[in-house]
């Protein structure tokens, strides 16, 4: 099964860095899930919600040209059912309804986009992006000075 962007797989954690947890997939690839991507809550331990070996589901963010798969558990997570709540019937309400809210002033194209998700969706990739290169900038500058010793 080839992966696309959106679906949801089953992978085992292989390894876990400060700033996320990489997971094997069925296919044989491996993708990063963010730290952001951990945990609907603030995550400042990846090691407090997975372990090294668990299975976990997780749903494909992006594939990007050099084959890097970014990878969400918390997304994957908010596509599971939720039960229904059993509605009982109760006497009609008499209150009177509270006046409608102010509507806020239109928004333009200038002002940005129209909702806050947008930027949060923005902010999030150019994070992973950020420790992704800085990741490999650290790798090679380590190389580096590794020769150098020498």
């Amino acid at each position: 099964m080839a992966l696309e962007v959106g679906s949801i797989v089953e992978g085992r954690v292989t390894g876990i860095t400060k700033f996320g947890a990489f997971v094997a997939l069925p296919d044989g690839k491996s993708g990063l899930v963010h730290i952001s991507e951990i945990a609907n809550s603030f995550v400042s331990d990846v090691h407090e919600f997975v372990a090294m070996g668990q299975t976990v589901k997780v749903r494909v963010l992006s594939i990007s040209e050099e084959g890097k798969i970014n990878l969400s558990i918390k997304r994957a997570l908010e596509e599971a059912p939720r039960p229904e709540k059993s509605h009982t019937p109760s006497a009609p309400k008499t209150q009177a309804r509270p006046a409608p809210a102010p509507r806020p002033a239109e928004r333009t194209e200038a002002d940005g986009p129209s909702n806050d998700m947008a930027f949060e969706e923005r902010l999030k990739k150019f994070m992973q992006d950020s420790d992704s290169r800085m990741a490999d900038k650290r790798q090679y500058f380590e190389h580096k000075s590794r020769n150098r010793r020498r």
